[in-house]
């Protein structure tokens, strides 16, 4: 998978289409990602322990990670990912600008 933790990536369909949000969490072997304030669900807890509180909290669930661009840093456009050889090191990089992507 191109998209990495701490990315800063945009939703390109679904409901949330057109939100931006970090990257919380990969999940490779499903190809779905986690992103902060995308695709947010109510999930209703019971209290487990005596004194603790139960109720609905909101959680964000997983998405497919085709269905986000990473957005660059440097042109603050939602681009796709390539990958370049620089000293022995692959680096990823914007296809629109060609500027680095930590």
């Amino acid at each position: 998978m191109k998209i990495k933790k701490g990315d800063n990536v945009k939703v390109l369909s679904g409901n949330d289409k057109g939100k931006t949000g970090e990257v919380l969490e990969v999940i490779p072997k499903k190809q779905k990602i986690i992103v902060k304030g995308v695709n947010v669900r109510k999930k209703h807890v019971k209290p487990r322990k005596q004194g603790e509180e139960g109720g609905i909290i909101p959680v964000e669930c997983a998405i497919y990670a085709d269905k986000v661009n990473v957005v660059c840093p440097k042109c603050g456009k939602a681009t796709r990912i390539g990958y370049s050889i620089e000293k022995d090191e692959k680096v990823r990089i914007c296809k629109k600008c060609g500027a680095k992507i930590k």
